[in-house]
C-alpha cells in the first residue's frame, strides 16, 4: 500500500477509535447514539451495494428507520421485543411490496423486500447484542475486532504468500489468518487477566472464538463484494473502504461474545 493511503487508513481509523472511545467513557446516550448512527450508515451502505444509484434513496430511508426502531425498541423495551419487531418489519415490508406490486405488476417483485429483511438482519440484529454490555465487554470485543484484523493485515502483508479462501477473498493468507488469531488471543487474555475475573484458559478460549467469528465476518462480507462486483463497501473512512469494511468483524463478534458469556463469566 502506498505511504500516503496507509496514512490515511491511520489517520480515519485514530479518527473513528477517538470516537468510539469517547461514547465508551460517557456511556449511556451517546452509545445508544453511536450504535444508531453506524447501524444507519451500515445498512444505507448495505442496500446500496445491492441497488446502486439516487432513484432507491426511499428503500435506504425505509431500511435505515426499521432497524433504528428495532435497536430502540431493544433497549428500551428489552430483548424479548426483537421478535415483535422483526415480525412488523416484515409485515411492514410485505405491505410495501403489496402497494408497489399493485401500481406496476409487471416490474414489482419481492427482492428490495428481501434485501432489506437481510440488512436488518445483518446489522441491528447483531449490533443489539452490543446494548446489554458493560463498557469493559463492549472494550473487550473492540478490542478483539481491531487486533484481529491489525495483527491480520501486517502479518499478511509481510508475511502472506500461500491464500487461504482465494475463491472468496483472493488476498487473505494463511499468514494473515494465523497472525490475526495469535493478535486477538494475546490482546483478549491481556485484557481479561488485568481486568477479569475469568482464569488464563478462559480468555485464551474466548479469543480463539473471537478470531473465528471476526474472520468469518469478514469473509462473509467479502462474498458479498465479490458476489456484487465491487471493492468496497462504501467510501466512507479513506484508506479502508465503507463503514462495513470495518464492521463486518465487528458484526459477528458480538452475538459470538453473548454466547460464550451464556457459558462463562468473565467480568463481575
Amino acid at each position: 500500500m502506498p505511504a500516503s493511503a496507509h496514512q490515511q487508513r491511520i489517520l480515519s481509523a485514530g479518527f473513528a477509535g477517538a470516537l468510539v472511545a469517547l461514547a465508551l467513557w460517557q456511556g449511556g446516550i451517546l452509545v445508544l447514539l453511536v450504535l444508531l448512527a453506524v447501524c444507519a450508515m451500515g445498512q444505507w451502505e448495505f442496500t446500496a451495494m445491492f441497488r446502486p444509484g439516487p432513484h432507491h434513496k426511499s428503500m435506504r430511508i425505509t431500511g435505515a428507520a426499521l432497524g433504528a426502531a428495532l435497536l430502540l425498541s431493544v433497549k428500551f423495551c428489552g430483548a424479548q421485543s426483537v421478535v415483535w419487531v422483526m415480525a412488523g418489519c416484515f409485515w411492514l415490508l410485505a405491505l410495501r411490496f403489496l402497494f408497489r406490486y399493485s401500481a406496476d405488476q409487471e416490474h414489482a417483485d419481492f427482492t428490495d423486500e428481501l434485501i432489506l429483511m437481510a440488512s436488518l438482519g445483518y446489522l441491528p440484529l447483531m449490533l443489539q447484542f452490543a446494548l446489554p454490555l458493560s463498557t469493559l465487554e463492549m472494550a473487550l470485543v473492540l478490542l478483539s475486532t481491531i487486533a484481529s484484523d491489525t495483527a491480520a493485515y501486517y502479518a499478511g502483508t509481510y508475511f502472506g504468500k500461500a491464500r487461504i479462501w482465494p475463491q472468496v477473498s483472493p488476498k487473505k493468507s494463511w499468514a494473515g489468518s494465523i497472525g490475526g488469531m495469535a493478535g486477538c488471543m494475546a490482546a483478549v487474555t491481556a485484557f481479561g487477566l488485568e481486568l477479569g475475573d475469568a482464569p488464563l484458559y478462559a480468555w485464551l478460549l474466548l479469543g480463539i472464538a473471537l478470531n473465528i467469528a471476526a474472520q468469518m465476518g469478514d469473509f462473509f462480507e467479502s462474498a458479498l463484494k465479490r458476489r456484487l462486483s465491487i471493492k468496497d463497501s462504501g467510501t466512507l473512512m479513506p484508506g479502508h473502504g465503507g463503514l462495513l469494511d470495518r464492521i463486518d468483524s465487528l458484526l459477528l463478534a458480538l452475538p459470538c461474545y453473548a454466547l460464550c458469556k451464556l457459558g462463562f463469566s468473565f467480568f463481575n
